[in-house]
């Protein structure tokens, strides 16, 4: 008899540089208001801070996200970084939609990067992705990515280089339908 999981599996055991996307419970839009999202957007900051985890793109959405980030010394960290966002941000989208248990988040999938090219160009694919999926003309106009921060705070010779990456061709768990937050 064999096996096969029904979830992602999860090897956090190496430290490095990991790229993450979550998605909500049949692909419902839950984070679709500004405050919402803002929410889920804050929380990941304090928590990735909290959790050691060092962000270096992030791109939040009505119904996933994507981040890449450093990993601490101990990786495996993740799980508990992931559950704590999925537990404060379920209990105040349900509060906040009067659903009291309502299931809000599904799964998430995190990949461990060993290859400089490979981080790069999922860096500037988390860092575009508000323009792939048709809610801006330029990423940086979307409030809740960090391509503004990036070109602000990168210099203009690294900033080049990773939007310069190509990132059609990347195997990303990303065919979700966004909708713009109101």
């Amino acid at each position: 008899m064999s096996f096969w999981p029904h979830a992602p599996i999860h090897r956090l055991d190496q430290t490095g540089a990991y790229i993450v996307t979550a998605a909500t419970y049949q692909k419902v839009h839950y984070f679709r208001s500004v405050a919402l999202i803002d929410f889920l957007q804050e929380n990941l900051f304090t928590l990735a801070k909290q959790y050691d985890w060092q962000l270096q793109a992030w791109a939040i959405f009505s119904n996933h996200y994507h981040f890449v980030a450093l990993s601490p010394l101990n990786p495996s960290s993740l799980r508990g970084m992931i559950s704590h966002l999925h537990s404060i941000s379920a209990q105040e989208a349900n509060q906040q939609d009067n659903a009291a248990g309502r299931k809000v988040w599904f799964q998430y999938w995190d990949t461990h990067l060993t290859y400089e090219r490979s981080y790069y160009a999922r860096l500037n694919y988390v860092h575009q992705n508000p323009v792939r999926h048709g809610l801006v003309p330029a990423a940086s106009a979307y409030p809740w990515c960090s391509a503004a921060w990036f070109e602000r705070t990168s210099n203009t010779a690294f900033f080049k280089t990773i939007t310069s990456f190509k990132t059609d061709k990347l195997k990303i768990q990303d065919n979700f339908e966004v909708m713009p937050i109101a």
